[in-house]
């Protein structure tokens, strides 16, 4: 990691817990940190709704430990960044998601990125804007509904987290022949 706050992370699956391609819908977040601007420790955050909306105002209310209930910067770290998992860094600003929905994440086998869906309350999987804004478009209720509320940034995996045997991916390329390539790519930000 740099010398950037990271303020806010969401963590897959346990290394140790790798779903089959069949369990591959099980490979999804299982906890929400932020990190704290001014010790850079990570606090835990009980609910995904706190969580969105600590991603969603980031940028004019940066994250502190004591905007954890119970918490200061001379606590220890509810949990450190290392390899026992594989970390996604969410973008800051990222709207809330609107109530009724959920934004589903979903990491793909090769750990190359996650896929982000949107599901109605009816439980359709919505999987690009236009498929959001055909389904506002369709349903009156959810008119009043700003398309700009559903964000598909996917988070960033972190690939100092990635499990060594996952590096490597094989493709068929052109000629028939198999090829490798490495998917971890430089960190972004």
């Amino acid at each position: 990691m740099d010398d950037k706050q990271d303020i806010a992370t969401s963590g897959t699956a346990s290394k140790n817990s790798r779903p089959s391609a069949v369990g591959l819908s099980s490979r999804s977040i299982d906890f929400h940190a932020a990190q704290c601007q001014n010790c850079l420790k990570w606090r835990l955050i009980t609910t995904l709704e706190e969580y969105e909306e600590i991603r969603s105002e980031v940028e004019e209310k940066p994250f502190v430990c004591e905007r954890k209930y119970g918490s200061s910067c001379k606590d220890p770290a509810d949990i450190d960044y290392d390899s026992t998992r594989v970390w996604v860094i969410d973008k800051p600003g990222i709207p809330k998601t609107p109530e009724g929905f959920k934004r589903s994440l979903v990491l793909r086998r090769d750990f190359s990125k996650m896929d982000v869906y949107y599901i109605t309350p009816a439980g359709k999987k919505l999987r690009t804007r236009n498929e959001v804004a055909a389904f506002l478009n369709s349903n009156p209720k959810y008119s009043d509904l700003p398309i700009s509320d559903f964000a598909f940034q996917v988070p960033k995996v972190m690939d100092d987290t990635i499990p060594e045997d996952a590096a490597r991916k094989t493709y068929a390329s052109g000629d028939g022949k198999k090829k490798k390539y490495d998917i971890k790519r430089s960190c972004f930000r």
